[in-house]
Parts: C-alpha cells; structure tokens; sequence
C-alpha cells in the first residue's frame, strides 16, 4: 500500500492520491480558509498558496505559485491599495492590469451573507487601451 501522508513536494506541491481533488465551494473558501487567515496571521493553509498579485503575472500563477489542483488554482493575496490613503485597489502588474468584470456574487453560508466574489479578467497593456488576454 502506498503512503500517501506526506502533503509536500521539492516545488511546494501537495501530493494526494489518484483521485483526490481539492474542489471547495465558495462558501468553504471563506469560511474555512480565507476567515482565518484574516484572524489569525500565522495561519497557513497547506492547499493554498500566497501571492502578491501585482509582482507575478498570471501565466506565472500556476506552475510556479499554486499548491495544487489542475484547471483551478487558489490563492491568498494582500490587497494592494493605489493611493496610501484611499480605498481604491492597485490591480496593475509590470505588463497589464486586473480589471473586475460583470457583477459581484453573493456567498452565503445558510442565510448569512459571509462575503462576495468578484471576477477580474487580465489586460495586457496600460489603462485603458490594453487588451484581454485569454489566460488558461
């Protein structure tokens, strides 16, 4: 039989058996994952990884900055902010920029709302004559 307890690779990659997926729901993400890592700052997740968003472009993402999984990845990332004092996001890497498209989910856990989902598409470029990449 083999032994399949140990969860790390040289890359940083966890190891499960054939068949095994690491697939939660929204609500598991946030209720089980990203709540914590908010509470707790030595909180660390072994099947998510952390990455600076506007350091890395996204097809770096996968291969070099996830943890696991095959056609989706997680990650933790700090929000950047554009201006020290304001609350508008920095979503601008060296070669493009991160742009929130269509409108926010709403995660509920029972009737509760626990958070939103908000979907960005990457633009190779500046603001605001880039073009979309399709990345995946």
């Amino acid at each position: 039989m083999e032994n399949f307890s140990r969860l790390g690779k040289e890359d940083g990659q966890m190891e499960l058996p054939p068949g095994f997926r690491f697939h939660p729901s929204d609500e598991e993400l946030i209720t089980h994952y990203l709540s914590k890592k908010v509470l707790d700052n030595g909180f660390s997740a072994r099947a998510i990884g952390e990455v600076d968003m506007n350091k890395v472009e996204p097809w770096d993402l996968p291969c070099k900055k996830a943890k696991m999984g095959e056609k989706v990845w997680y990650f933790f990332c700090v929000r950047d902010k554009k201006y020290p004092t304001s609350l508008r996001t920095n979503r601008a890497t060296v070669v493009g920029y991160w742009k929130a498209t269509g409108k926010d989910k709403e995660i509920f856990r029972a009737k509760s709302l626990v958070g939103m989902k908000k979907t960005l598409v990457f633009y190779n470029g500046r603001n605001p004559i880039g073009s979309s990449m399709n990345i995946g």
